[in-house]
């Protein structure tokens, strides 16, 4: 694969929001002869016009750039017809730029931002607004960026620009705030220390030079904010003023906004309010110096991880990319680097048996300074061969000196690029904002929008600048794994994560520097899965607006829907596979799993092409079988298609592969002990509340027998009985939908004897009902991390349009509330969250929290919270219950941008069996009869501490870690932590604790399985 371990850019470019050209738009402006705008307002320098920025041929939206006296860029885009508006600040400072004594400080200062300002010094008045209002916010601080964002119904955009202005003119940072919300970024942290990609991230940058930036730990913990700042007398609420008056400063920040208006609207709205942000001059850092100087480089590190992972990661020095963001030669490099065909680096390893998986691309790092890696899993076999791996990525690179830059590859990239820009997806509003922003300080305005996708200039000589740095003398290696605890002699100062660092042995870089070429190695084959035929098909004669069936037989049903809305050329195949043996116990559940994951090995360096050309297929485990898709541009589908169904029907275990993939299963399931507390509670919700499944434990205890012969005879038996639902939806026709179905059909038959189920096999799981007024508890223990956690769920019952929307308005109205009180008054850990869980037709309101507190303690702050939300309830006036109904219609009403989200919105009601195709138009119309005393009663049915239909299981996850606080520490400090509680808890009955899940079920019953919400028999009828 193509990239690393940061986030991908479109083009390519490895983001942790971080790095790029130095040039200012300033400067860049002055390049395009840009002509002084007519506009009367003051505040203004220049505005760009809309017509010269470079958009995708299908974005109907209006874009305007403007730079403002105070030196801040802005991006204004117009779009009549969204239904969510939406705003981004990106500034151009991050933790890089933290005091040396104060780690973590622009990280609190970006949540400090949030709990008030003078202008509205509420600490929710921001969070409040957007909330009442269909909208919500966050957030995010990396290395060099701290990026803040909202959406919100399109008619309350001026409001929310208001209150978010005022982050940066006057935040209040009060001294009750800041000592309160340092538990939150404590709690943040804690939720890291234990996770291995966190661990391993700051490892790398703890072992480059000490002095720079980069080596930097940039969460921050209660000891770097509050306890050493303290012991040396310093405050850090002066520390944070004094953060944001230097840093903070307009010109070098990066605004974006979308909304409804026209320009000259959003101009007048905009300027005025952010005029006022005072320009400090502050230059954006840059890094001269490497990070990884000579002392650092020819490193090898050995690291103990928490979980059971073997990885080996390769690392070299290379200058900063960005300014050549028009050739991309670092892209051209990760093109070939990761690609996963035949020849291909990770073919050859994977034939070796040493690895599964590669990822090789740039990475950034700072202005001035990037890396260039080769990342990969390790198999058991594998870990002993590192040596030998490094080789061959040697022997890769030399191949692609000895060929030199391609031109025909190049233009390969470059098509692909231009045609994923040219049939770009419409982005939601909030993501659109924040990666625009965050993007704004790199490329010149006019090419804001295609500069991370087109390619225009082909410069072998960077091509070839970037591969001779990619040196056995340039490099760093960092393998990690269980067998290394026994060799660990240092603790990295942050997450305590041990390891061992060696100076590579000369011999070995002598003999990585002179591998010459292994002859399996070479470049990939032209790539042709990429379409050439964009043309929208023929219109159907009638046009439905939802999916209709257009098939139903004893072997399958097919929906088709016809693409109306999109227009592009690309189209979603959906297939549900149900078989019964598929999960009949943990033995053919793990067999079914291993099937599939040996099957998508398999297909790789076929189907790999086809990602690359924007054809991407899926196939998954699910309880009832298996699921397949096929999703992106429609031209050559069909044949990607043809090639899985061939391929499953008549699939060959590799024995080698299977127990190397056997072992990887084995210890992700072992693994789960140490995910994180809140997902534990999940986990053990779902266990006890559905019908079956199969636990980590029976799954774990069946694998031992399984073996590749009993795997190949189980395939057929899998496949003889089936029965297929789908959906085909997009830029095909009825005909094309009929015709592909027809061909997996065939090959099912021909190829595996395939014959449809018994009625009485389309059996589908049901979920356990609890009784009136009870209360469960089910405890278990987490010996990895040191927090805690729970999950309460107050089951409401079966889902009807009426108690979808009396759950889902309840939600609404204490979703704000709920992070509010438990999260930032509270402080009781940094994931507090509020929703609905639903399953097999059955819902309620789960409430999940991660904390450093007592399991019991938490769940008592939540039935008081739960109290004082009834009163509120029954306090609400008219004009707020009004507010909660819009914001709620405004969220059901936000249309999905991409043909992949509304596919799966299509799709989520077939595997449901629901088919409520329409349920966003049914269920808001009903949802806009709902009375206050509706949801009164509704809480009062099922909520409240008293409700006669109170249906409760509480899960607690308590930390046996030796980190971890024991319950006498805990019980001294649940009222020191920040602030006291807003009320007591009432007096709840002693709940019956679950010691046997299987008992647990055995005596309580099930609920029956919602009826679809259209008739099927009608619809049946009409074919």
């Amino acid at each position: 694969m193509k990239g690393s371990v940061s986030t991908s850019g479109e083009n390519g470019f490895y983001r942790s929001a971080g790095g790029g050209p130095c040039s200012s738009w300033l400067t860049v402006f002055g390049e395009i002869n840009l002509t002084v705008s007519s506009m009367s307002n003051e505040h203004l320098v220049r505005t760009f016009s809309g017509e010269d920025v470079t958009k995708s041929a299908e974005d109907q939206r209006e874009y305007r750039g403007l730079e403002m006296k105070n030196g801040m860029k802005v991006l204004l885009i117009s779009d009549p017809k969204t239904d969510k508006s939406s705003a981004a600040m990106d500034v151009n400072i991050g933790y890089y730029k933290d005091p040396r004594e104060l780690p973590g400080l622009a990280h609190f200062c970006e949540h400090m931002l949030f709990l008030g300002t003078k202008k509205y010094e509420e600490e929710n008045e921001y969070s409040k607004f957007l909330n009442e209002h269909g909208g919500g916010s966050n957030a995010y601080t990396s290395g060099e960026h701290t990026n803040f964002y909202f959406d919100i119904s399109p008619e309350s955009l001026g409001g929310a620009l208001d209150r978010f202005a005022q982050f940066f003119l006057c935040p209040l940072f009060t001294a009750s705030a800041t000592d309160r919300e340092v538990n939150a970024v404590n709690s943040e942290n804690d939720k890291n220390l234990q996770s291995d990609p966190w661990r391993l991230h700051q490892l790398e940058k703890s072992l480059t030079d000490p002095n720079h930036d980069f080596s930097k730990f940039g969460t921050g913990n209660k000891d770097t904010l509050d306890i050493i700042p303290k012991s040396k007398g310093m405050n850090t609420r002066d520390e944070l003023l004094k953060f944001h008056n230097e840093y903070y400063s307009s010109n070098i920040m990066g605004l974006c906004v979308l909304g409804k208006e026209s320009l000259e609207e959003l101009t007048e709205m905009v300027v005025p309010l952010f005029s006022g942000v005072e320009n400090k001059v502050v230059t954006v850092p840059e890094w001269k110096q490497h990070p990884i100087g000579p002392e650092q480089s020819k490193k090898i590190f050995y690291a103990a991880p928490v979980k059971d992972i073997r990885s080996l990661s390769i690392s070299w020095s290379i200058p900063d990319l960005h300014p050549y963001y028009t050739s991309n030669p670092g892209h051209y490099l990760g093109h070939l680097v990761g690609h996963e065909g035949e020849g291909s680096l990770l073919s050859e390893l994977k034939a070796k048996g040493w690895v599964n998986n590669l990822c090789g691309g740039q990475s950034s790092g700072g202005k001035g300074f990037m890396f260039f890696k080769v990342d990969v899993d390790l198999t058991e076999e594998g870990i002993d061969h590192i040596d030998d791996i490094v080789t061959l990525t040697y022997q890769y690179l030399n191949m692609l000196k000895k060929e030199g830059p391609q031109e025909w590859v190049f233009k390969e990239c470059q098509d692909l690029g231009a045609m994923t820009f040219r049939f770009k997806d419409k982005e939601k509003p909030r993501s659109y904002t924040t990666h625009l922003a965050g993007i704004m300080h790199y490329y010149p305005l006019p090419e804001l929008l295609s500069a991370p996708f087109l390619m225009t200039e082909y410069r072998p000589d960077l091509i070839k600048m970037v591969l001779d740095l990619l040196t056995p003398d340039n490099m760093r290696i960092g393998v990690v794994g269980k067998k290394y605890e026994s060799i660990v002699d240092r603790k990295e100062k942050w997450y305590g994560t041990q390891y061992k660092i060696e100076d590579i042995p000369a011999e070995s870089i002598q003999k990585w520097s002179s591998c010459g070429m292994n002859e399996n190695l070479r470049l990939p084959n032209r790539n042709e899965f990429i379409p050439t035929n964009f043309d929208l098909v023929k219109r159907e004669p009638e046009s439905f607006k939802l999916p209709e069936l257009i098939k139903d037989t004893g072997m399958t049903r097919l929906w088709f829907k016809q693409d109306d809305k999109y227009l592009l050329p690309k189209a979603c195949i959906n297939f549900e596979i149900t078989s019964p043996l598929a999960y009949a116990d943990p033995v053919n559940c793990n067999m079914t799993y291993l099937f599939v994951t040996l099957f998508k090995d398999a297909l790789n360096e076929y189907s790999y092409d086809a990602e690359l050309a924007g054809l991407h297929y899926s196939l998954d485990c699910t309880i009832y079988g298996l699921t397949l898709s096929v999703k992106g541009y429609n031209e050559k589908q069909h044949i990607l298609l043809k090639k899985i169904i061939e391929k499953l029907t008549t699939f060959k275990v590799d024995p080698k592969r299977f127990e190397i993939y056997k072992e990887n299963y084995t210890r992700g399931l072992k693994n789960f002990h140490a995910e994180q507390p809140h997902q534990h509670a999940i986990y053990y919700t779902n266990v006890l509340m559905s019908e079956v499944m199969w636990t980590k434990d029976e799954l774990l205890g069946a694998i031992d027998d399984v073996t590749a012969d009993m795997v190949q005879a189980f395939i057929p038996h899998l496949l003889s009985k089936l029965h297929l639902e789908g959906l085909v939806y997009g830029n095909v026709t009825k005909q094309d939908a009929l015709e592909v179905t027809t061909m997996i059909e065939q090959i099912f038959m021909e190829r595996c004897g395939t014959k449809e189920l018994l009625p009485s096999q389309h059996k589908r799981l049901r979920e356990v009902q609890l009784p009136d007024g009870c209360y469960y508890l089910h405890q278990k223990t987490n010996s990895v991390h040191k927090s805690c956690s729970i999950e309460i769920y107050y089951q409401s019952g079966m889902q009807t349009t009426e108690s979808n929307m009396l759950l889902e308005l309840f939600v609404q109205v204490i979703g704000e509330p709920c992070f509010n009180i438990l999260r930032t008054k509270e402080q009781l850990g940094y994931i507090v969250f509020s929703g609905i869980r639903r399953c097999s037709g059955v819902q309620g309101l789960r409430i999940i929290i991660q904390s450093d507190r007592s399991p019991q303690y938490v769940e008592n702050r939540v039935e008081a919270f739960l109290l004082e939300m009834g009163k509120q309830i029954g306090e609400m006036g008219d004009e707020e219950f009004d507010k909660h109904i819009t914001a709620l219609v405004t969220k059901r009403l936000e249309k999905p941008k991409k043909i992949s989200g509304q596919n799966a919105k299509f799709w989520s009601e077939i595997v449901s069996n629901l088919y409520n195709f329409d349920r966003d138009d049914v269920e808001v119309e009903y949802l806009k009869t709902i009375k206050k005393s509706d949801l009164c009663n509704f809480f009062k049915g099922y909520i409240s501490h008293d409700a006669p239909r109170r249906h409760k299981l509480s899960i607690h996850i308590a930390s046996t870690s030796p980190d971890s606080k024991d319950e006498s520490v805990q019980a001294e400090e649940d009222t020191s932590n920040g602030s006291e509680p807003l009320s007591p808890p009432p007096e709840l009955p002693k709940p019956v604790v679950v010691e046997d899940i299987s008992e647990f079920k055995r005596d309580l019953g099930l609920y029956p399985l919602a009826r679809p919400f259209i008739d099927l028999r009608k619809a049946r009828s009409k074919l």
